[in-house]
């Protein structure tokens, strides 16, 4: 545990990284370039050995991101059962509407949670009164590391698909 609280100037420097790592991609793939230009038949394509279509995984990185940003700003949510919960209930079909709902959605969680990071009333270092020590900073590295694992598991499908051009 940190014993002194770290400067305003490292606290800061530490929320421009993490916010510019969420929103940019740092070394990583961003989830919008992922999913840019990515032609519709595609979407609920699963590769052959390969358990997820890309409309599952933009589904799971969807719930996950919307179930982290709750958590963070409340100790009433309830989070979905583990691990159906996080997963599409429909993986074989998604039509246009639905496609562009939870990109967007991704998006405006996203931007929500950064917002949330961000605030100058928030100390990221002190753990929530719930959630067995969860911080913001935790919440923060687990959105950017799961994120990253799974749309690189879509960029992967996009090369198998021969549907990225990067």
């Amino acid at each position: 545990m940190i014993s002194t609280p770290p400067s305003n100037i490292i606290t800061q420097a530490i929320r421009n990284n993490i916010t510019h790592i969420l929103r940019e991609g740092g070394a990583h793939v961003r989830f919008e370039d992922a999913v840019e230009g990515l032609p519709a038949q595609f979407r609920s394509q699963r590769a052959p050995d390969m358990p997820y279509s890309i409309w599952q995984l933009v589904e799971h990185i969807r719930i996950t991101l919307e179930d982290i940003l709750q958590f963070s700003k409340s100790a009433e949510h309830k989070s979905p059962p583990w691990p159906q919960g996080y997963w599409t209930n429909n993986p074989d079909f998604v039509d246009d509407v639905s496609w562009e709902n939870s990109v967007r959605q991704v998006r405006k969680d996203k931007d929500s949670f950064i917002g949330l990071f961000n605030d100058p009333d928030v100390d990221i270092y002190i753990p929530f009164s719930y959630g067995s020590g969860k911080t913001y900073i935790d919440q923060a590295l687990f959105i950017i590391g799961h994120n990253s694992y799974h749309i690189g598991q879509i960029v992967l499908l996009r090369k198998i698909f021969g549907v990225w051009e990067r």
